[in-house]
């Protein structure tokens, strides 16, 4: 049935003369409202006072930053040093085949020092934006793994299982793994579940508590799904013959997530708007 939808699937979502709009691009625009508009709602029942212009200035921030840090990191971690000789293509795209590449754990750092940079501005507290914000994060994600099902892209495996999609193209005409389903149901859905029943708790847990259950989740997921997911051909696997960069990658996020959980269970600092 999967194989059956994927080919029917168009990665066009709709195009006007000179103007074409990919889901692709569309699934980042609607995420990073979903997420904004979660983050309002997440702080408005803890009582913070975040007011419809601060998160829309955080929102945006963060879009940039995370569209900066995306890209970088995949010029940083996976283009195995192509980038470094050919640096306008960095944002300028090959031979006017436009930009393909980004990282999602570039784009985390980019997002978080985006919104860093807004919560100084703003004067209000970043480890209660980052808990609110995280709370919606998911459903982003979740949006981006099925744009990258439907461009046919970081697909997984060789498998026999009957969800198996054939992608073509570079993966060859075999049944693969949809591992781009695979990161947006635990990834997206089941993190969001989560964190949407935790962030509903009469008293929200204390600072930092959200953002280190996103991080470690995340973490532990990606880990786990790059077993089943093909590595970048130009990288292949760094040790082992299983090893790949997006685990390595992962394994910062996991202590980094253990850290922030730890240091919210011993500061127990209360949910609050200012920056102090």
């Amino acid at each position: 049935m999967l194989n059956e939808l994927y080919h029917s699937l168009d990665p066009v979502a709709f195009s006007a003369g000179p103007i074409t709009i990919y889901w692709y691009g569309l699934a980042y625009m609607v995420g990073a409202l979903l997420a904004g508009f979660v983050m309002y709602r997440t702080q408005k029942r803890w009582n913070i006072g975040f007011t419809p212009d601060d998160v829309m200035t955080v929102v945006i921030a963060v879009v940039f930053g995370l569209l900066i840090g995306g890209r970088l990191g995949y010029v940083l971690f996976y283009s195995n040093g192509y980038y470094f000789t050919h640096p306008l293509e960095i944002f300028f795209g090959t031979n006017g085949g436009g930009i393909s590449g980004m990282s999602f754990h570039g784009g985390l750092a980019g997002g978080l020092l985006g919104g860093l940079i807004a919560c100084r501005y703003l004067r209000i507290s970043p480890l209660t934006v980052a808990d609110a914000s995280f709370v919606g994060v998911p459903l982003a994600l979740c949006l981006g793994r099925c744009a990258n099902f439907v461009n046919g892209e970081l697909w997984g495996k060789p498998t026999d299982l009957p969800w198996g999609v054939v992608f073509g193209g570079a993966a060859g005409n075999v049944p693969r793994h949809p591992s781009q389903l695979y990161e947006a149901l635990l990834e997206g859905v089941v993190l969001f579940a989560i964190l949407y029943v935790l962030s509903r708790r009469v008293k929200p847990l204390s600072q930092g508590s959200y953002l280190g259950i996103f991080v470690l989740g995340y973490g532990i997921v990606r880990f786990l799904i790059e077993f089943v997911r093909l590595p970048d051909a130009q990288l292949g696997y760094l040790a082992g013959g299983w090893l790949t960069m997006g685990q390595l990658l992962s394994l910062p996020l996991i202590a980094l997530g253990a850290a922030l959980l730890v240091y919210a269970w011993k500061t127990r600092r209360p949910q609050h708007r200012d920056w102090l």
